[in-house]
């Protein structure tokens, strides 16, 4: 491989890594509201557990987990593509 493709795998990887960041970003704050639903959730009085307000808090709950779990699944496979090209500039 040139020195010119070369640097082009540094760019990309470059990029790729600011997107990593980002992701980390939006894990942590995903994670945050994750948090604050489950406290909700969890604080609903016991009598109010069969209504719809418990109900679509512990959806939220789901979804946002879902969520999460997508977006740190995101980021493993952008490590994936570092490695990648880094083991394609070697």
């Amino acid at each position: 491989m040139n020195k010119q493709r070369r640097k082009q795998i540094s760019e990309v990887i470059s990029r790729v890594e600011t997107v990593q960041a980002e992701l980390e970003s939006l894990l942590d704050d995903v994670q945050g509201i994750m948090d604050e639903e489950t406290e909700y959730r969890d604080n609903i009085p016991e009598n109010m557990q069969g209504g719809d307000r418990y109900e679509m808090a512990d959806n939220a709950c789901s979804e946002l987990e879902a969520a999460h779990e997508t977006l740190d699944n995101a980021k493993d496979s952008l490590e994936e593509v570092v490695s990648s090209l880094e083991s394609a500039a070697e």
